[in-house]
């Protein structure tokens, strides 16, 4: 095999390989992703809000998994206060973990199911009245905290409809003004 560097000759005749050297485009601005979302169709560009499907996955796994994380730290912290000082090493790591997945469980399947009943009423809201404003929030709110507690009687429904309304107003209402003062 013959070294090229030692024939000088060659090296004039030929040049640096430059993949880019086709293209009418400089190499600094050839890896410059754009910061508007990118959307495959026309239709999904002109959405204001977000389909029920979206809505339905978006609460219902944010609700799940802040349940999850919470239920499983409370546990945690549970497991460690009602660890006995005879207990061996495997025992009150079992506890431990016993405990924060018991709690993590409950309040995550909680949460998540509270989330898929507000994303199902909201969505229902938005399509009955044809806007997405603050009321859908607070009605999904209301109507999540009444059918929740709907078992435990009809002044329990009442005050966690309450509850569940205001919550949603403020949630709904504070994300609004945090838009409005703090540019995202």
């Amino acid at each position: 095999m013959a070294d090229s560097s030692s024939n000088s000759k060659d090296k004039n005749n030929t040049r640096l390989y430059h993949p880019y050297q086709d293209l009418n485009v400089p190499i600094q601005k050839l890896y410059n992703l754009p910061t508007a979302p990118e959307h495959l169709f026309s239709e999904e560009a002109a959405r204001t809000h977000r389909s029920w499907g979206d809505n339905l996955q978006y609460y219902t796994g944010t609700a799940y998994l802040s349940g999850a994380i919470i239920g499983a730290a409370r546990g945690t912290v549970q497991g460690l206060r009602e660890a006995e000082s005879g207990d061996s090493l495997k025992i009150r790591l079992n506890r431990i973990l016993n405990s924060g997945g018991h709690a993590g469980r409950k309040l995550g399947n909680s949460l998540g199911v509270l989330g898929l009943i507000f994303a199902g009423l909201e969505s229902g809201m938005i399509h009955a009245r044809g806007t997405d404003d603050l009321v859908n929030s607070a009605i999904a709110g209301l109507g999540t905290g009444a059918l929740y507690r709907a078992a435990a009687g009809p002044r329990s429904a009442a005050i966690a409809g309450a509850i569940g309304g205001i919550a949603a107003a403020v949630a709904v209402g504070g994300k609004q003004a945090l838009k409005r003062y703090i540019p995202i």
